[in-house]
């Protein structure tokens, strides 16, 4: 039986363990430039108390710096709370802190008792078993304010290639592919970076395999693109993926800043 995540030492009882701590500026700007085009993000950011938090931010605070900037170009009132486990860490955040627009504090899944309206936790439960990473969401998503939401993913160590999941009280409802195109040999490359709850059933029988597969053929399809540039040929092969009926969600505007995002229903799991 898997163990249940750990409760870290102290009076606080955040729950959860250390990350490795690893963090580069710009490591998460694919994703924080979609939180601010989706639309569902932006209705909670229209929350009369715009709290956000940043769980496991890593050694240095740079990522939840940069994210409260970004969010302040939509949302200047917006609240930005960084949460780590590591006291060192949430003492590095703090002797940056500009509150109340942007804090650090100590904690885990359990928030710290806070209740934001939208929850960025990446590269945070790679560490996990996928039981212990399906108990966090389910943590997390009840510390959320109404309506909230938790965006929870993985990226390389300079934001070149990332996957997440977008979920609300009722689980997972989008996935999201993001990268440079030109980083990649064929999509599938990806499959490296898939979520805790994906990156185990990256195998035949399983959605997100087949997912994979076909975004790989529909770039071999593509292939008459690539004089004009992998932009281009990623953009050609994410509208052949659409046309074969694949539940993709967002329009060429996206697909032309590496990106692709399809109902979750299109990657979910089997049934053990």
């Amino acid at each position: 039986m898997a163990k249940a995540p750990r409760l870290a030492a102290g009076r606080a009882r955040a729950l959860g363990v250390p990350t490795r701590g690893t963090t580069n500026p710009n490591r998460l700007r694919r994703v924080d430039r979609w939180l601010l085009g989706t639309a569902a993000v932006r209705s909670v950011l229209d929350s009369p108390d715009p709290l956000v938090v940043d769980l496991g931010y890593g050694a240095t605070p740079v990522t939840t710096i940069e994210m409260a900037a970004r969010l302040r170009a939509v949302r200047p009132d917006v609240r930005v709370l960084g949460l780590e486990i590591d006291p060192e860490r949430v003492a590095a955040g703090k002797a940056v802190a500009e509150p109340p627009g942007l804090d650090f504090r100590r904690g885990g899944f359990e928030l710290a008792g806070a209740r934001p309206v939208l929850l960025r936790a990446f590269n945070v439960l790679r560490q996990y078993a996928e039981e212990e990473s399906a108990r966090s969401w389910e943590t997390m998503l009840s510390r959320l304010a109404p309506g909230g939401l938790l965006v929870e993913g993985t990226c390389d160590e300079i934001g070149r290639r990332c996957a997440w999941v977008l979920l609300d009280a009722d689980g997972p409802r989008t996935f999201t592919l993001a990268c440079l195109p030109s980083d990649l040999d064929r999509p599938s490359d990806l499959a490296e970076r898939l979520p805790k709850a994906l990156i185990h059933r990256n195998v035949p029988g399983e959605p997100v395999f087949d997912l994979l597969r076909a975004l790989d053929a529909c770039w071999a399809t593509a292939a008459p693109f690539a004089p004009f540039g992998p932009r281009a040929r990623w953009v050609e092969a994410v509208r052949l993926l659409a046309a074969e009926g694949w539940p993709v969600l967002d329009t060429r505007r996206r697909w032309r800043l590496g990106e692709v995002t399809l109902s979750w229903s299109a990657v979910a799991p089997n049934s053990a």
